[in-house]
Order: structure tokens, then C-alpha cells, then sequence
């Protein structure tokens, strides 16, 4: 095992965690000014494409981290059948829920059961998953992508393990040991899960819609009747993770060009809906 996992082992996740986001959520100049700037010129944040510009326009970290983009910056395709990247960063892996599990990394798949957790239904068995790492320097609001009716959630608490690469690679149903916040949506295509899920030093994740906010204390079942409309703005994180899409089986065909580490942006298409899905 690597030094990097064995530290994160032996660290106090939660409470580097909470540290951190004490210092991302204050508004005080000396705080603030540094960490923006030296995290916007360490990770090239491409400040051209924000709503705002000028780092000195924030209040807080938070409030820079979790920037708006201007109109126009992730254009849709003109097919709105097609299914849209929920976030910026770059894909993890792809591939089927095969005998209840997905891919992790190489050689690893854990269990969807633990993942979705009481969402975890049967028609999800031979149905497809998309995971996406948000990288530090991406666009951090996670968007719907296609429209739909969000039903039930479920937060649960967990570990707080980096989600890059080295960990995936060595830690054992790392997604399902983390922090994550899981949201069952009805729409077109059927049942569709999406999955954020919490990292080391994430300090939060938020929603568009009341609920729980982290860190998670106890495992809380939420059920819903709020409509989203497709690109609709669902969640946010600061500092990065991962999301996780699952799709029920026949709902949808991902698109080929979605490979482990290729880039993607939020607002592109990833999928094309199998036809007489839409029709039932």
C-alpha cells in the first residue's frame, strides 16, 4: 500500500476536513484574498469562462469554488433527446452493473447495494454507470441530465477518502466507504440514480433542494416530489470529488468516445436514450 493511502488511513479525515472548510467558508480579507489566489495559480483555473471573472469579486473561498459560469459557456447539443454530462472533470470509468457490482478501478468492483443503499432496486442489474472525478480546478455544480422528477434521497455518512486514481486503485469499495449523498430521479428513460460523493477535505455538499447538508451524521431517507428540468443546476461541492450515474437496464446507450480519463464537460452529451424507452 502506498504512503499516500496509508496517511490518508491514519489522518483524521473529518476533522481535516471541517478545518478546511472553516477557512473556505470565511469572509475575512487575509483569509480569503491568499487562498483564492494561490489556488486559482496552482490548479490554472480558467477564470474566463466565469461569471465573475475577477478573483477579488468573491467573498469567501466557498463563494469563488463554487463560481458560476457565463451564459453560453457549456453549450448543449441541439438534440434535446440526448442526455447531458452532469459536471465538469473527467471520466473515472464506465461500463454495466454486472452480478450487482461496478467497476472501481482495475481488477476492483464493489457493490451497488452498498452504494445506492436503499435505492438500489432490481431494475438497475444490467443497466449502465458512468463515474466522473471532478478535478480542484473544474466547474464544481453538478447538473440534471435530462429532466426529471426527483423522488427519494438518501444520505449517508462515511469515511472521507481522497477519490483520485492511487486510491481507487488501492482501496476497496472506496465509493461505498465515503460520504455520499444518493438521489433517485423518475424521468424519460426510467429510474435514474445520481450520486455525489464526498472526498478528503471536501468540506460540503449542498443541494438545490432542502435537505440535509454535510457532513451527514446519521443515515436519512428523504422522500420528494420536486421536478428538474434537463441541465438543471442539483447539487455542489466544495472542493472535488466524484459523480456517479446509474441507469436502469435498455434505459440508455453510452456514448463510445467515454473512456477512463477522458475529459468531459458539463452540457455535452454522454448518451442517447434507447428509443422505445421514451415511447412507454
Amino acid at each position: 500500500m502506498s504512503i499516500f493511502v496509508t496517511l490518508q488511513k491514519l489522518l483524521p479525515q473529518h476533522l481535516i476536513s471541517r478545518i478546511t472548510g472553516f477557512f473556505g467558508a470565511s469572509e475575512l480579507p487575509f483569509i480569503r484574498s491568499p487562498f483564492i489566489r494561490l489556488f486559482a495559480r496552482a490548479y490554472g483555473v480558467n477564470m474566463l469562462e466565469a461569471e465573475r471573472p475577477d478573483l477579488g469579486d468573491y467573498v469567501s473561498f466557498n463563494d469563488f469554488f463554487t463560481r458560476t459560469l457565463k451564459p453560453g459557456a457549456r453549450p448543449y447539443p441541439d438534440d434535446a433527446d440526448l442526455l447531458l454530462c452532469p459536471a465538469d472533470g473527467a471520466v473515472s470509468q464506465r461500463g454495466f452493473i454486472e452480478d450487482g457490482t461496478l467497476l472501481q478501478a482495475k481488477g476492483k468492483r464493489y457493490s451497488f447495494a452498498d452504494l445506492a443503499d436503499v435505492l438500489a432496486t432490481p431494475g438497475f442489474d444490467g443497466g449502465q454507470f458512468l463515474t466522473i472525478y471532478l478535478a480542484p480546478k473544474d466547474y464544481h455544480r453538478i447538473h440534471l441530465p435530462t429532466a426529471g422528477e426527483l423522488t427519494r434521497s438518501v444520505v449517508i455518512p462515511g469515511a472521507l477518502y481522497s477519490v483520485n486514481a492511487t486510491t481507487e486503485a488501492e482501496v476497496d469499495s472506496l465509493f461505498s466507504r465515503n460520504e455520499r449523498l444518493v438521489m433517485a430521479f423518475d424521468t424519460a428513460v426510467g429510474q435514474m440514480l445520481v450520486i455525489m460523493v464526498g472526498a478528503m477535505i471536501v468540506a460540503s455538499i449542498e443541494t438545490a433542494f432542502p435537505g440535509p447538508r454535510s457532513p451527514y451524521r446519521r443515515k436519512q431517507v428523504g422522500s420528494h416530489a420536486s421536478g428538474f428540468a434537463r441541465g438543471d443546476e442539483i447539487g455542489r461541492f466544495l472542493l472535488g470529488s466524484t459523480v456517479i450515474l446509474c441507469f436502469e437496464k435498455d434505459a440508455i446507450e453510452l456514448d463510445p468516445r467515454l473512456q477512463a480519463g477522458c475529459p468531459v464537460h458539463m452540457g455535452e452529451a454522454i448518451a442517447r436514450p434507447k428509443i422505445y424507452r421514451l415511447k412507454r
